[in-house]
């Protein structure tokens, strides 16, 4: 059989608790549109499963991003020889992948690398090696979602459940500390709130009065990789060998840490997480002195787990969901947040703010009395202006009025692939708060200037409140033209998809959320889910707004599908790309605040606009 240049069999996939996803499917269609036959394994895969489509693939690429690489191979002697491996992502912690090296991968990146720098070192690679005939790869099945009934069977988990037991008493700890959804209707300006975690008890103590002292008003527990997978197990053994994880693992701490870090704390502190099952965790945050507790059954599931079932996702939530609502009972408003992030890259407003109200329907349904609506901006000022305000108005309308509900508006900072540029890392951070105050968010989850390179410290997140508290100041006087014509397209999205949910189960909203998926009436880009249907297309306009390219199943009303066609049309037109490549548009979206230098926000000097000119 003669060596081919192009034609190899590849398997590519995210490696262990990890559930990046958006880097996979730029890999994916740039090595398939390189001539490469891919077989894409998806994310959070254990080894067995690299090492079976190795059997059948000349190289395999391994994505890893949450720093555990180390961990996740620790039992592999060494990689099977009879093909290429590559690893990339963020594979260690700290940095040092020798250890990963000695494994025996051909490749080692640490850093963003362009697809065509890999498609490059593919075709070198394998230049005079034989090539295997291509065959379909069989794989061993994914874990099986345990089966836990009860209060009892939850706190059972791991033996610091029993320390979450008595809720009376909880809700005695829980009065005496801030309260989220008090403060929210009280604040004259958006709430700054960073995003870090660390291991251990007294590093996150240090990093909260640090982060407190720099200007934070609301602080969370990031939780690490291993425990959102429920791996609990796993993080005992790296904290008992002193290694390193990317989070603060609080079911391994318990009620105990929690009580003594959360005493310390002037400001309301939140679980963030997007745990596989969260029942657990929020027992004990909640019995710890945490008065917050994000995530949701659709946000906390289709971004980030490739096989979970929604309903099993929704039966897990509503107990977290009727958990908040017992405190309430008890006296104590707890703050459910949904993370209307989603897979955070190309996010139409639509599909944001419904999932949104979704979540919140679910929870209000169960007693939840205080709610925060989460979207992450996209970077068209006058688009991520419109959908919070739209948002925050539907949110007040459908879950709040005539109801004893709190409702608020979470402004996340750009969740895509951060500017390299230190100075355009500085701006967008500046220019992001002033678009969510201008916005009216309650909230703005803050980002580091150093996103793109390295693990933000101390520092790197008090440079980035500070850039985000200045960026609140200037907001009086920035640049700023409300388009109430993307305010209407938005609402009326938002109606249309929420009453095409609601009318495929009426009184069971669970079952319509379920539904809604199944037949692609809502629809996550990038998503890893085999439950999300993953055949709407979105992109960006030449003035750096969302659009939907394609709408899939998606019931949207007829007049704005044809107005989003139109501006993605012109873009198409200017760019010189054909329709049926238009994924290359949506791949250079993904990418362009990494691979260039980019002004924000993007209206008016959208890099869309350039890279077409």
């Amino acid at each position: 059989m003669g060596v081919r240049r192009a034609g190899a069999a590849l398997a590519v996939g995210g490696l262990g608790a990890d559930s990046h996803s958006v880097g996979l499917f730029v890999l994916k269609h740039a090595l398939t549109s390189a001539g490469f036959q891919v077989c894409d394994l998806g994310i959070q895969n254990d080894f067995g499963r690299f090492a079976a489509a190795a059997r059948h693939c000349d190289a395999v690429l391994v994505s890893n991003m949450d720093g555990h690489a180390g961990h996740y191979l620790c039992d592999v002697p060494e990689l099977p020889d009879d093909c290429l491996w590559y690893l990339g992502g963020h594979p260690a912690i700290d940095g040092d992948t020798e250890a990963l090296r000695r494994l025996g991968f051909t490749r080692v990146y640490t850093d963003f690398v362009e697809t065509d720098v890999v498609v490059a070192a593919l075709r070198d690679d394998l230049a005079g090696r034989q090539l295997r005939a291509y065959s379909p790869v069989l794989l061993p099945p994914r874990r099986a979602e345990p089966s836990i009934e009860g209060r009892d069977a939850v706190l059972g988990q791991w033996p610091t459940g029993e320390g979450a037991r008595d809720m009376e008493e909880n809700a005695a700890v829980l009065a005496d500390r801030p309260s989220l959804a008090e403060l929210h209707g009280s604040a004259p300006r958006p709430l700054l709130h960073p995003r870090s975690g660390v291991r251990g008890r007294g590093d996150q103590r240090r990093l909260f009065a640090e982060l407190h002292a720099a200007g934070a008003d609301v602080l969370s527990f990031q939780v690490d990789s291993m425990t959102r997978d429920g791996r609990y197990a796993e993080a005992e053994r790296v904290m008992s060998g002193r290694g390193e994880l990317n989070g603060f693992p609080v079911v391994n701490h318990g009620v105990e840490t929690l009580r003594e870090i959360s005493a310390e704390c002037p400001v309301p502190l939140q679980t963030r997480h997007s745990a596989r099952d969260p029942r657990l965790l929020a027992e004990l945050s909640y019995a710890g002195g945490v008065t917050a507790f994000e995530g949701g059954a659709i946000c906390y599931n289709i971004p980030y787990y490739a096989e979970l079932p929604l309903a099993v996702s929704i039966d897990r939530w509503r107990y977290v969901d009727r958990l908040t609502a017992r405190y309430a009972e008890l006296g104590v408003v707890l703050d459910r947040e949904f993370f209307g992030t989603l897979t955070a890259t190309l996010i139409p407003p639509c599909v944001a703010i419904t999932t949104n109200l979704l979540e919140g329907m679910l929870a209000v349904e169960a007693g939840v009395r205080s709610v925060s609506l989460a979207y992450a901006e996209q970077g068209c000022r006058a688009q991520d202006v419109a959908a919070v305000r739209v948002m925050g108005a539907l949110g007040r309308e459908l879950l709040g009025a005539g109801r004893d509900v709190r409702v608020a508006t979470v402004f996340h900072q750009y969740m895509g692939a951060f500017p390299r540029h230190p100075d355009d890392a500085e701006e967008l951070i500046r220019t992001s708060a002033e678009t969510a105050a201008l916005a009216g968010a309650d909230r703005i989850v803050v980002k580091t200037p150093c996103e793109a390179v390295r693990i933000p410290g101390v520092d790197d997140n008090a440079r980035g409140l500070a850039l985000a508290a200045r960026g609140v100041d200037e907001a009086e006087g920035a640049a700023y033209v409300r388009d109430a014509a993307e305010a209407q397209r938005i609402e009326a999205s938002v109606r249309s998809l929420l009453r095409a949910v609601l009318s495929l189960a009426p009184g069971d909203l669970g079952a319509c959320v379920e539904q809604a998926f199944a037949r692609g009436y809502l629809d996550v880009p990038f998503s890893p889910s085999r439950f999300n249907a993953g055949r709407m297309v979105s992109a960006r306009d030449l003035d750096g707004a969302v659009r939907i390219l394609d709408p899939g199943g998606m019931p949207l009303p007829a007049d704005v599908v044809a107005y989003e066609a139109d501006r993605l049309n012109e873009r198409l037109a200017v760019a010189g790309v054909r329709r049926a490549e238009a994924w290359r548009l949506v791949t250079d979206d993904v990418l362009s605040t990494n691979r260039r230098r980019t002004g924000w926000p993007l209206d008016g000097r959208s890099a869309c606009r350039r890279a077409a000119g």
